[in-house]
């Protein structure tokens, strides 16, 4: 077992900024940072093996970010984003149809017009050679997976890793130990329910006085379809089935370039039904009569899935701390009605650099950047996110018929009148805390996978390019090893065998028939870092934290 106290001294680097995360927010941060104050010393560190290899979306992106931070990005050869959308449509689905809902209904903010389709990993991709060209040092395969704080309790960066550790926790051939980068000021870029951010959270109270912080998880699969029906730009969404009306959820199917289509699913996680199971929803999804024809004789390519935060305006916890500040969807800044997040972690890593830019030049370090606090909720994050703040609790407390149509109610009189007929609305209970017994739900029961349309798990993570050393520490830790078994499965029936998307829980009997004997297996090499299970656990009892450096999915164009 490797003792903290026989371990050697982590060895050090010194830089004013230190960003986690090469997402859309982190990146934007070291982008803007170098070109408001380009002595600035900036690195990024990125669990993912290269930039992009974590980053899922569906994407339809709303350029307002890339303009304000790279305003010629549209002349660039090497430009990420080269479809636009051509036509947006709405469904409404039944078990054996459906229906377009009139555009005409939509609130001008649901509108796609001018908007792009793409891969948002393949954003993060050039966002990350922009920032190269300009100094900023990029750190892939290396997770940040401590905070580190001064005497007076302030952030003062992050330290990596070790590598090397055995599943027992002892030193391999090769061990090395991780690195501290320091900085005076620290950006939390990680993504939905990221780790640190989540510590950074408790151990500075900034949810205090906030809603719950509410989360979907979304599923998404790439198909190169048959070109007589590909339709370069067309964005197409729907909710209602395979869902019933009090889980919500939808889907999305966007057609992409070169004959690819985005074809996804989301599932709101405040759902009551443990027996569902969010990846069998969207492979039912696929063999839906208005969805089939689009995929049949197409090929699979890749498959991923990702946590998304949907709690909106009023769950965005105090975004700044001594020391450091929450960005992107580590802060909550999803559109929840748009499907759509990546502008505004762009324009929070702006905000946030240009704070610090000010921060420094006044030679100050490690305190709080209280002018980005105050300046979000009056530019066009706030703008963006205040009209549709009632979306979601509308939806949860309705359901999908009555609460879709209130919410677009509400999102017509903000945009008309500036006013809310519903006020604010509260979210209420978290995620975890939704689930009913088994004893009070009827169970639900999925087909068997055709291998053409709908998979298995097991295939789907294959094609995720997931891969971690085995011989590492599980990641995905349990303050209480028995209560699986012992609570959740008794009450439950065990739910992370059914919300996770990878097949890495499972319970595993010594007798199958008998159903005696039974185990918790957790099979941490399929995670493909959704964090599901660390929102979704009745108990509270999983813990997601990085594993060793590089590990995880490796996502082309996704």
């Amino acid at each position: 077992m490797v003792e903290k106290a026989d371990l050697p001294e982590r060895e050090g680097m010194d830089y004013d900024v230190v960003v986690v995360g090469a997402g859309p927010a982190g990146l934007a941060a070291a982008i803007r940072l170098k070109q408001v104050a380009p002595d600035a010393t900036v690195v990024v560190v990125e669990k993912g093996s290269e930039v992009g290899a974590h980053i899922l979306s569906g994407a339809v992106i709303d350029p307002i970010g890339l303009d304000r931070l790279l305003p010629d990005w549209r002349e660039d050869a090497d430009r990420p984003l080269k479809t636009p959308v051509t036509e947006d449509r709405f469904y409404w689905l039944g078990p054996a149809g459906g229906a377009r809902l009139p555009n005409m209904l939509m609130p001008p903010l649901m509108s796609n017009h001018g908007n792009f389709v793409g891969s948002l990993a393949n954003v993060c991709r050039y966002l990350g050679a922009k920032a190269e060209a300009l100094g900023v040092e990029i750190y892939p395969g290396f997770a940040a997976s401590e905070l580190l704080y001064d005497d007076a309790g302030a952030v003062r960066g992050i330290a990596t890793g070790d590598m090397g550790v055995s599943r027992e926790g002892a030193a391999k051939d090769g061990f090395t130990r991780g690195m501290e980068l320091r900085g005076k000021y620290t950006l939390l870029g990680e993504g939905a329910r990221g780790s640190l951010s989540k510590q950074a959270i408790a151990r500075f109270a900034l949810d205090k006085d906030r809603e719950p912080q509410k989360y979907g998880i979304g599923l998404k699969e790439l198909w190169q379809i048959d070109p007589a029906r590909h339709r370069p730009g067309l964005v197409q969404h729907s909710f209602g089935w395979p869902l019933d009306n009090s889980t919500g959820g939808g889907s999305f199917l966007y057609h992409l370039e070169d004959g690819l289509v985005s074809v996804g699913f989301v599932v709101h996680l405040n759902y009551a039904n443990p027996t569902l199971s969010p990846f069998d929803e969207f492979q039912r999804f696929k063999t839906h009569p208005m969805i089939a024809p689009m995929l049949e004789g197409g090929k699979r390519i890749s498959y991923g899935a990702r946590a998304i935060t949907e709690g909106g305006y009023q769950s965005v916890p105090k975004l700044v701390f001594p020391g450091g500040a929450l960005i992107g969807c580590s802060a909550g800044f999803v559109n929840v009605p748009r499907i759509k997040g990546s502008h505004n972690a762009i324009l929070s890593g702006m905000l946030a650099a240009e704070s610090i830019a000010k921060a420094l030049s006044a030679g100050r370090a490690g305190d709080e950047l209280m002018d980005y606090e105050d300046s979000w909720r009056d530019g066009d994050i706030g703008a963006d996110l205040r009209p549709v703040r009632n979306v979601k609790p509308l939806w949860s407390k309705f359901g999908t018929l009555a609460g879709v149509a209130l919410g677009a109610l509400d999102m017509w009189t903000n945009t008309l009148a500036g006013f809310s007929f519903f006020g604010t609305q509260r979210h209420g209970k978290r995620d975890c805390d939704t689930l009913k017994p088994l004893s009070q739900v009827k169970p639900k029961v999925y087909p068997k996978p055709d291998g053409k349309l709908s998979f298995d798990r097991l295939s789907s993570v294959f094609i995720s390019n997931t891969n971690h050393e085995e011989d590492q520490p599980v990641h995905l830790k349990l303050a209480d090893p028995a209560l699986p078994v012992r609570e959740n499965l008794p009450v439950y029936g065990e739910p992370a065998r059914l919300y996770c998307p990878a097949g890495v829980y499972e319970i595993v009997y010594g007798d199958d028939v008998a159903k005696s004997d039974p185990r918790f297996v957790i099979n941490a090499q399929n995670c493909v870092h959704c964090k599901t299970c660390d929102i979704k656990d009745p108990a509270q009892n999983i813990t997601w934290v990085p594993p060793e450096g590089a590990g995880g999915p490796n996502y082309p164009n996704m």
